[in-house]
């Protein structure tokens, strides 16, 4: 993985499956499992393979797949609650609310959302924002913070990324 700096941002270059996995076991770290992170990239760039990473190293030990048709996947790993959301289906942001959209955010949970930009205005502000992109034969991350606690958790990845 290679990685380059900005006052607000982190990009990395990721090489492969493993390494993206291996960054999503950083998000989860950086984020201590309180977070909304907005997941955006094209169809196949890693999103659902950097959620996987994320719920790994949280210690969920099932598999991860991406919730295209139910739109939210809930987990509950060592009693904390994690939602992965791929928003890629819906049609208007209005029908986060038909599934309790609002009941998803709380302070304590953690928030993974792909395609955030389909549910425009009906969601929280990303405390992060992960942004893929094909870099063949691998992958380009960008990470912005979107918060406060965003900048606190980006500056803790930058240090990770350091050691």
């Amino acid at each position: 993985m290679t990685v380059d700096y900005t006052d607000s941002s982190i990009e990395l270059l990721i090489d492969n499956e493993d390494e993206m996995v291996a960054f999503g076991q950083q998000l989860a770290e950086v984020t201590a499992g309180h977070a909304v992170v907005y997941l955006e990239g094209n169809l196949g760039a890693g999103k659902t393979t950097l959620s996987r990473g994320i719920l790994q190293h949280m210690g969920h030990k099932g598999a991860v797949k991406s919730p295209t048709y139910t739109l939210v996947e809930p987990y509950t790993v060592e009693g904390r609650q994690v939602y992965h959301f791929d928003l890629y289906r819906l049609a208007d942001p209005e029908e986060l609310e038909f599934i309790g959209g609002r009941d998803y955010f709380e302070e304590e949970s953690l928030c993974l959302i792909e395609w955030p930009c389909k549910g425009e205005g009906a969601l929280p502000a990303a405390d992060l924002w992960v942004v893929l992109d094909y870099n063949l034969p691998g992958r380009k991350a960008s990470v912005k913070a979107g918060t406060e606690k965003g900048q606190e958790m980006l500056k803790k990845l930058q240090g990770l990324q350091e050691s």
